[in-house]
């Protein structure tokens, strides 16, 4: 069902002219929307999210999602939310990776144009097991974001290493087993060489989605290490989520894990990626860096 639900074509959903998201909704089985990502400004997004049905399960299949400032305003969409999986190959998974069949293993994603702040209606619609599902939402754009935009230079922070740890690895990676992507600190190469930069912490995650990120890194990682510098920052000081973030996260201005960065030779921020996203997403996110 992932593979199917992968390659999205809008000829395949109700098109929005002189409908609302009430009547689009309309007769549809509902099931929910869980938004992976928290932080819109105006003008293009990421939107991530997955389809969850009434007994908590994700549900897979063709999916497109449409806006609208009200229930019953002028609709924006169809936008194609392929999905994109988390899933990696063997040797590249930890401890509760994502896997085929897994409670989760991909996310939808969609591109998607908020002309304006303020709050948003969300109505994602979910063709599997040969019904149309309809998932409603909502989200709120802020007028603006602290978090380095893309074309931004990134902040020039010091970033946990072996070496500074004095080989405790498991001080600076709760991944298990640990990953290779701590022997660089960002303050060394950034504006030097691109970077892939992931904010995550496998053990503690919030959201449940660092450890598939990390392990779609460790993967790349060997796709692309030769060319980008990978670090892996884990988030919590101490490994405790009572003692708050780690200071790079406070420099970035993040709020929520995990979070990807990518950044140019310039040190210039050349993608972004937050909450859950999949192999073809970070793939993508690696080679804007390039």
């Amino acid at each position: 069902m992932i593979r199917d639900a992968q390659d999205v074509e809008i000829a395949e959903f109700p098109a929005a002219r002189g409908k609302s998201l009430e009547q689009l909704a309309a007769k549809l089985p509902a099931v929910n929307v869980g938004l992976a990502t928290s932080e819109f400004t105006p003008g293009e997004n990421r939107l991530g999210f997955g389809v969850i049905d009434q007994e908590q399960s994700f549900v897979y299949g063709k999916t497109a999602v449409y806006l609208a400032r009200t229930p019953n305003g002028r609709v924006l969409g169809p936008f194609p939310a392929p999905a994109d999986p988390l899933v990696v190959e063997a040797p590249f998974r930890s401890k509760g990776a994502a896997e085929e069949g897994a409670d989760i293993a991909a996310i939808y994603e969609a591109q998607v144009d908020l002309p304006k702040p303020g709050r948003w209606f969300v109505l994602a619609m979910t063709k599997a097991q040969g019904k149309t599902f309809g998932a409603a939402g909502e989200l709120k754009v802020a007028p603006s974001s602290p978090i380095p935009a893309v074309g931004e230079p990134a902040p020039k922070v010091t970033t946990d290493t072996l070496a500074a740890s004095g080989g405790d690895i498991e001080s600076i990676d709760t991944r298990e087993p640990p990953d290779d992507m701590h022997e660089t600190d960002l303050r060394e190469v950034a504006g030097k060489q691109p970077v892939v930069l992931l904010f995550a912490t496998p053990a503690l995650c919030q959201t449940r989605v660092c450890g598939p990120v990390v392990d779609i890194a460790a993967q790349l990682k060997k796709k692309y290490g030769d060319r980008v510098a990978f670090i892996h920052q884990e988030v919590y000081v101490d490994n405790m989520v009572k003692k708050g973030l780690r200071p790079p996260l406070e420099s970035f201005n993040l709020r929520t894990e995990p979070w990807l960065f990518t950044l140019d030779a310039d040190g210039r921020v050349a993608a972004r990626l937050e909450g859950s996203f999949g192999n073809r997403a970070f793939e993508r996110a690696i080679e804007a860096a390039l």
